[in-house]
């Protein structure tokens, strides 16, 4: 098994932790059980340097560092007006090699400031951009990032498109992948009969390196660039088995809302409400659930046979901190988590992969049963709405408070 996280973020970039260095992000690789990893920003010139610095070329568009794989990669910020509305689209790109890179990194900085953020904003349309870098290099890969975001995505409801054609246009048959995002996960997408062409993949977007991998791409074996062209081409079942996924509804933008008056509303509630607070009167955020459900022509519960798979997972952290009744943020909860990881394996390891049998004899009994619990997809997720993630429940109310004098150590 070969798990690739694509989407991640460099210190350089706004909102994001000082520790998303190369050291920091390859030893949380590896506590992750994360094979490979995209080196984000590479647009950014700092990072860029370091990149070439401490990155081996070592097979065909991927690079080493530390035992870790990366592949060249980058998201960008499209601002634009087109058809009567400014659309804002975050789009990730993968290049095969630094050449490359430098004659993207040319060609970009011409339509924004790359210096400014590791995500640097482009006046530039996504339909032109991908037909000038498409030109630069075919193997350039262009995939929508978290395509259902309210604000920053090519279905948005803010600010997006209604179809990948109105925001690639001809382009549109060289787009050969969309990343789901935190908020949906395949089985709502295939919903839409319009993406069922498209190789849907999954990333943690990071910004932090405890949360690398937080969603991933599970491939069969190890991959170079080449191979992910195909893969993703030929939405190969075989050599892609599945993405890691967030339950959907613990994503901030699952339902609609308002935050500010802390209203959080179903799909049908705000449409009842016709998308206005009922607390303030102001518009709601439209969220991904209601957004999807506007565009697609198939019923809940349609399944793509044509498709990867996938698995909902709740991060070790979270059902640790459940488990013990504290923050998954606080220190005892690291503590724990951090001997996890030394005696038994992993993360992904933990989640997905040791038998329950051997799980209940190397974790504690109430870890484990959450554990379990969470891999049969018995939890309670209170929504998450316009940036407020929502929370997730892998035991039923008061089954983990008998646990909380639990010793760990």
């Amino acid at each position: 098994m070969f798990i690739a996280d694509f989407h991640i973020h460099s210190k350089y970039s706004r909102a994001t932790s000082k520790e998303m260095d190369a050291a920091s992000i390859a030893k949380w690789a590896k506590i992750k059980g994360v094979s490979m990893l995209g080196t984000g920003d590479f647009t950014h010139p700092l990072w860029l340097a370091q990149l070439k610095d401490k990155l081996e070329d070592i097979d065909k568009g991927v690079y080493s560092y530390e035992g870790v794989y990366f592949m060249l990669t980058t998201e960008v910020s499209n601002i634009y007006f087109k058809a009567g509305r400014t659309r804002k689209i975050h789009n990730i790109i993968f290049a095969p090699n630094f050449k490359i890179v430098d004659e993207i990194n040319k060609l970009l900085g011409e339509y924004g400031a790359l210096l400014s953020d590791g995500r640097p904003i482009l006046n530039l349309e996504c339909e032109k951009m991908a037909k000038m870098l498409f030109a630069i290099e075919p193997d350039i890969l262009i995939i929508p990032a978290h395509a259902w975001t309210p604000h920053f995505s090519i279905f948005g409801s803010n600010s997006g498109f209604d179809s990948p054609e109105e925001c690639f246009g001809g382009q549109t048959p060289k787009i050969l992948s969309l990343e789901t995002g935190l908020s949906s996960d395949p089985a709502m997408n295939w919903r839409w009969s319009k993406l069922d062409r498209f190789c849907l993949i999954s990333n943690s977007d990071s910004h932090s390196p405890y949360r690398i991998g937080r969603e991933a791409n599970v491939f069969l074996d190890k991959i170079n660039y080449k191979d992910l062209i195909q893969i993703l081409k030929a939405k190969d079942r075989k050599r892609f088995l599945y993405t890691i996924e967030f339950f959907p509804e613990e994503g901030k933008y699952h339902w609609d809302g308002h935050r500010a008056c802390q209203t959080r509303l179903s799909p049908e509630e705000a449409m009842r409400m016709r998308n206005k607070c009922p607390a303030c009167g102001k518009n709601i955020t439209v969220g991904v659930m209601h957004r999807l459900a506007s565009l697609a022509d198939r019923k809940k519960g349609f399944c793509l046979e044509s498709s990867p798979s996938f698995k909902s997972v709740v991060p070790l952290a979270e059902i640790i901190g459940e488990a013990a009744g504290m923050s998954p943020d606080s220190l005892t909860v690291e503590r724990e988590y951090l001997r996890l990881i030394k005696n038994v394996g992993s993360e992904f390891t933990i989640l997905l992969d040791i038998p329950e049998d051997e799980l209940k004899k190397k974790c504690p009994p109430t870890i484990a049963k959450g554990i379990i619990s969470m891999r049969k997809g018995s939890v309670n997720v209170v929504p998450g709405y316009d940036g407020e993630y929502g929370k997730v429940k892998v035991f039923k109310e008061g089954e983990e408070k008998r646990e909380k004098q639990f010793s760990f150590f």
